[in-house]
């Protein structure tokens, strides 16, 4: 199947000819038709399989059929994404696939003054994407409304849904007309959130695609076993044979993320760090660099990747291993996407096992265990694998003989002389 196939309106059609595109892909082959008919749907497809474009081609192509607005724009179309990095992606997305359709739309987050973005939206715009904090914010002073919206979507809804943003999606929700298309897109898709998903959506497809492949199949993962302490100097060592190579690397923290940095600088390896305490000009900055390739090494914390989409990214390496299974799916995802291939290396220290272990009960794989290190020392390799949950360990059985040999005391002193107690 082609784009030409799907029925869309000739400016979109030339636009997506001009991004090279052609064959849509699976989710979006799937989903684009259910969207034209107006349905709402719930779509769930590994990172990199162009879910923007899925949902971003049929509201343009709706919007566009419906004719130029009279007046003032009002908007017409909203979509809330959790970070203003995945805000910006998607905004760029609007413009290249809708540039010759005259529709205008513009990203809101929080992080800058408002000032611009307020000026931006008194001129009227067609499409609005937006953070939900800054979006609260400037419906609360009286500069958004939604109640013209014709078009919600929720991207990455898994996350917007289960790591604190459900009080403002259902304030949002709240003030959107009910006579609407509603769409939810995300990477993952746990069956709570599936639950959460049933009471917001009207009468609704779901399109999933593989399920059953959690990680991308295009990737090439590995595990090294290493201590925290040497967790730097294997970083170092990995980085130095990349040699040019584009390298994410994810930290759990904000201010692990800054220690790699000071890490990698006192090896002279030049690396910036995103995340949310970092300025929104600075994080643009990192990641423009990086894109451009003038930055070889960019290290981010979960939230602050979710919009970081380079074209050559050939390594991802997990300093620290996620402890909820279903983002290392989202961080390996960041290599590997469309048509390409990629790498993604973690590292996993003695605290990090069981997430290993939760890991690849998701994946339904073993993530392979690369060869020894420089910097290897008391941790498992293959001859020692990691214990199964249910094992004891050394401490539990020093406990458990520590109790029994107090009972036995105890038993012994009842004999001398106490009264025994049955």
């Amino acid at each position: 199947m082609t784009f030409n196939e799907l029925g869309l309106t000739e400016p979109i059609l030339k636009a997506l000819k001009d991004e090279g595109y052609t064959n849509p892909t699976p989710i979006q082959q799937q989903a684009i038709p259910i969207l034209l008919k107006g349905k709402d749907l719930l779509g769930v497809a590994q990172t990199g399989t162009g879910k923007t474009a899925a949902f971003g081609i049929p509201i343009l192509h709706h919007l566009y059929k419906a004719g130029q607005q009279q007046g003032k724009r009002k908007i017409k179309a909203l979509v809330v994404t959790p970070t203003r990095e995945l805000a910006i992606q998607i905004g760029e997305s609007f413009t290249a696939y809708g540039k010759y359709t005259g529709l205008r739309n513009t990203v809101i987050f929080g992080g800058v003054k408002q000032g611009k973005q307020v000026n931006v939206l008194g001129n009227g715009v067609d499409i609005l994407v937006a953070t939900p904090g800054r979006l609260l914010d400037l419906i609360n002073q009286g500069f958004i409304s939604l109640r013209d919206v014709e078009y919600a979507v929720l991207d990455e809804a898994d996350q917007m849904l289960d790591m604190g943003f459900i009080h403002d999606i259902k304030k949002l929700i709240a003030k959107l007309p009910p006579d609407r298309q509603s769409l939810f897109f995300s990477a993952t898709m746990p069956k709570t959130i599936v639950a959460l998903s049933r009471k917001l959506l009207g009468d609704f497809e779901q399109v999933t695609i593989k399920p059953q492949q959690a990680t991308a199949e295009r990737v090439e993962q590995g595990v090294y076993f290493v201590s925290k302490t040497n967790k730097p100097k294997l970083l170092v060592h990995l980085l130095e044979d990349r040699g040019n190579d584009s390298v994410l690397v994810f930290s759990r923290t904000k201010h692990g993320a800054n220690k790699i940095v000071k890490k990698l600088g006192q090896s002279n390896i030049e690396a910036a760090a995103i995340h949310g305490n970092k300025s929104q000009a600075a994080r643009q900055k990192a990641l423009g660099a990086f894109k451009e390739g003038k930055l070889k090494v960019l290290v981010a914390t979960d939230i602050a990747a979710r919009g970081i989409d380079v074209a050559e990214l050939a390594l991802v390496v997990n300093y620290d291993l996620p402890n909820v299974p279903e983002t290392y799916v989202h961080r390996i995802g960041r290599t590997g996407r469309a048509s390409a291939s990629g790498i993604a290396i973690s590292f996993c220290d003695v605290e990090e096992r069981d997430y290993l272990r939760d890991i690849e009960k998701l994946i339904k794989q073993s993530v392979p265990r690369l060869p020894d290190h420089p910097f290897m020392d008391d941790v498992p390799t293959e001859s020692t694998p990691i214990k199964p949950k249910n094992q004891p360990n050394k401490n539990r059985n020093r406990n458990r003989n520590r109790n029994r040999n107090r009972s036995n005391n105890s038993r012994n002193r009842n004999k001398g002389g106490g009264h025994k107690e049955r």
